[in-house]
């Protein structure tokens, strides 16, 4: 469905820096498509299938954030982060909890009715509707049992490992040598 691009190609997009926003807002428009609630790890399946969708199609990934395996499989690891941060209740809340609560028995819900999408493009929405019509039906064991088939997934026994750029594009098909570049 999507044309690989080169390492090459690849590289010259991923010196910038984390898109929390963007993040944020993929999140939301997950969250909006599974009507504003969800398991907060299917969330993350989801999300990191998209990126690495984006990646393989678009030499650039949705949100930049960092790949590592977990026991659970593949997470962006920024978001993970953001997902299951404390705040403060005498701050005011990050972008993130403006738009999507705090993990409650394991899910998250939206917080508004009709959430951004501003820092979306149309092609990483596309991306985002084909991940969540594939799989947005399974269950978050089913997606974890799936995550863990992906060739760039190794198990941390209980830790993490980063899961490096050459490693996805490898395991994405790009062939070896264009992956080292």
């Amino acid at each position: 469905m999507f044309g690989f691009r080169t390492a090459d190609e690849v590289s010259l997009s991923m010196n910038l820096r984390f898109k929390h926003e963007r993040a944020t807002q993929a999140a939301a428009w997950l969250l909006q498509r599974r009507g504003g609630r969800m398991s907060y790890m299917k969330l993350l399946k989801l999300m990191y299938l998209a990126d690495r969708q984006a990646l393989l199609a678009f030499g650039r990934p949705i949100t930049y954030d960092r790949y590592v395996s977990m026991t659970h499989g593949p997470v962006l690891s920024q978001t993970y982060d953001l997902m299951v941060a404390e705040e403060s209740p005498d701050e005011p809340p990050s972008y993130w909890r403006s738009l999507i609560s705090g993990p409650e028995n394991y899910e998250v819900s939206l917080r508004v009715a009709n959430p951004p999408h501003d820092q979306l493009s149309p092609a990483q929405e596309r991306v985002l509707d084909d991940v969540f019509r594939e799989y947005g039906t399974l269950t978050r064991w089913q997606i974890v049992a799936l995550v863990h088939t992906l060739p760039e997934w190794r198990d941390p026994h209980g830790s993490s490992i980063p899961i490096s750029l050459r490693e996805l594009l490898a395991a994405g098909g790009i062939e070896e040598g264009d992956a080292e570049e």
